[in-house]
């Protein structure tokens, strides 16, 4: 069968850093209070740099690790919700600025399911034979949709970009999964901020991401252990099987209640979310692209990933290395 084989990765961070202390100058809140609920203790944060402009920094890295030509990829897929222009998408400036002449590209929105969303449609791609050689980024300014006066919001998210390059190649089938439920949409949001019928006062502050931080809560914890647990079924791959669960990294909280449900220890839930915060989309590439810089990952070893976010949408497909 013929597979997505990851060949590189990379990322990119603004070197702009943020730390808890930093926040409690702009809200109410202290180190303590948000590393106890969070895990965070600092976020990364655009300053000059644009999405499309740190999920080519990224992309470029993993084709340099890669060893394979640009003009060899066939496909970019940038996941993200907050790139600086509406057209061109991100992709296209990806394409651009790694000199990928001969790939067609678009952008998916899917928040923070992103990334995990655009490698299966990638795999489907491969294994369908249409393309070989696919690069997917996930890339956001987080820091532009926030209300820095919001508690509850300002000190979740961070800025970055991370991406994988994928070739095909002879090996067992990636198995994916993913669903929505837009009747629960509303606990979380960010609003387009060109309607017409908001004074602009209230456009403003409709534009912010707004969330149930407790809806939220409860949605992943539920739904996450469900899907890892649907793709285990459909793959016949044990639990014990898997090496590393490569989560969404939102809340260290959510992550240590899913470990929990599923009865698994949490050394195989790998985090970074204490320097990165919440990148929405761009968690889980970031997270790769450490793990694999550090040597973390052999040959043969069984991934899952999993993301969850914003529509609401959560999504998960079990890989090997």
């Amino acid at each position: 069968m013929i597979t997505g084989k990851i060949c590189g990765t990379g990322s990119y961070v603004p070197p702009r850093v943020m730390d808890n202390d930093d926040m409690a100058k702009l809200v109410d809140t202290n180190d303590e209070w948000i590393r106890e609920r969070t895990g965070i203790a600092r976020r990364h944060i655009a300053k000059e740099e644009t999405t499309s402009w740190m999920a080519g920094q990224a992309a470029a890295r993993a084709v340099e690790q890669s060893g394979i030509a640009p003009e060899e990829i066939d496909m970019i897929i940038v996941a993200t919700s907050s790139s600086e222009t509406i057209y061109p998408c991100a992709a296209c400036e990806v394409q651009k600025e790694i000199g990928a002449v001969n790939a067609v590209g678009y952008d998916l929105n899917a928040a923070c399911t992103g990334f995990v969303l655009g490698f299966n449609t990638a795999q489907a791609y491969i294994q369908a034979g249409i393309y070989r050689t696919i690069l997917v980024a996930g890339a956001e300014s987080m820091s532009h949709m926030i209300d820095w006066t919001d508690r509850g919001t300002c000190i979740l998210f961070g800025d970055g970009a991370g991406a994988v390059l994928l070739r095909a190649q002879e090996g067992t089938p990636v198995r994916m999964a993913a669903h929505s439920d837009g009747k629960k949409g509303p606990a979380l949001t960010g609003l387009s901020r060109h309607r017409k019928d908001w004074d602009l006062e209230e456009e403003e502050k409709n534009a912010y991401i707004q969330m149930d931080g407790q809806g939220v809560f409860k949605f992943a914890v539920r739904k996450v252990p469900e899907i890892i647990e649907e793709i285990l079924e459909q793959s016949n791959v044990s639990l014990e099987e898997i090496n590393y669960f490569i989560l969404h990294q939102a809340n260290r909280r959510i992550i240590e209640a899913v470990a929990k449900r599923l009865k698994t220890d949490i050394s195989r839930f790998p985090m970074n979310l204490e320097e990165y915060a919440n990148t929405s989309a761009a968690t889980v590439p970031i997270l790769l692209d450490e793990m694999n810089r550090k040597g973390m990952f052999k040959e043969g070893q069984k991934l899952i990933m999993a993301g969850f976010g914003a529509g609401l949408t959560w999504a998960g497909c079990l890989f090997e290395w």
